[in-house]
């Protein structure tokens, strides 16, 4: 079995980025040991709703944010996905990107948000989309990582359970008014693409905003392995991953899928020849 932390963690607004970031590390040195793998939320370090603070709090990939990850991540012997982080690359454009430590505490995955938010959001005024989709090796098998909104769009799931992940992270700051939808949609890409969905939200309030909480790991038959509250919370979840080779060969559903369903036929409406 795997053991799985899900860090359901709180961003205040009078809570600077170092004090979060201190105060995260702390909690986790002392619920991580024993976990093979950590989950955080999407830019719990500087806060998803605090648009006007992205461009002091962005910070490159071997930012403060990496770099408490990289110690927990030696101190406790678990990898840490580090949910998303503001990041600013070399020319200055700002990403929401996920970044995945081993235990060792480098980084062997990057992904960032392409799918970003416009709906009552600045993010897709202030953020950049990513290009770009992985599948990597972690505790948890073949690991994909997509990022809250991204949840919504199932031509992206395809592609991740077609290059072969057996588990996706989704890191996300969901607001409490559209809970409902977030525990539907992890439920349904789970059944879909028969993998484990491990989605970590936020919680609390930020710049007035109720966040969902309700972090959550969902098997590849679409079983909910547990749940968080809507409060902070770490919660530790054992999962087996070679559930997903079992879920898929008792019922072969990415087997019998078409790969290209853009090459139909559009004469849906004529009569079959005899």
């Amino acid at each position: 079995m795997t053991r799985v932390l899900l860090a359901q963690v709180v961003s205040p607004d009078d809570e600077s980025q170092p004090d979060r970031i201190a105060r995260v590390e702390q909690l986790l040195l002392r619920e991580a040991p024993g976990a093979d793998l950590v989950v955080l939320p999407e830019l719990w370090s500087a806060g998803y709703f605090s648009f006007d603070a992205y461009a002091d709090r962005a910070e490159p990939i071997d930012g403060p944010t990496v770099a408490m990850g990289r110690r927990v991540a030696r101190a406790t012997g678990a990898a840490v996905h580090l949910g998303s982080i503001v990041e600013r690359d070399g020319s200055g454009r700002l990403f929401n990107t996920a970044v995945l430590l081993d235990r060792d505490g480098r980084v062997t995955q990057t992904y960032r948000k392409i799918h970003v938010f416009g709906y009552r959001s600045l993010e897709a005024e202030l953020l950049t989309p990513g290009d770009r989709l992985s599948v990597t090796g972690s505790p948890v098998g073949a690991l994909a990582s997509t990022t809250c909104y991204d949840l919504r769009f199932p031509g992206l799931w395809q592609q991740i359970s077609s290059r072969g992940a057996e588990s996706v992270v989704v890191p996300a700051a969901w607001p409490a008014a559209r809970r409902e939808h977030w525990q539907l949609l992890t439920r349904a890409r789970a059944v879909e693409h028969q993998l484990f969905v491990i989605a970590v939200n936020a919680c609390g309030t930020q710049r007035g905003v109720e966040l969902g909480g309700s972090s959550r790991v969902v098997d590849p038959s679409g079983l909910v392995l547990a749940e968080c509250g809507a409060d902070e919370q770490l919660l530790a979840v054992d999962i087996d991953p070679a559930r997903v080779a079992e879920v898929r060969s008792e019922f072969p559903v990415i087997a019998d899928r078409l790969v290209d369903y853009a090459g139909l036929s559009a004469d849906a409406g004529a009569e079959p020849e005899a």
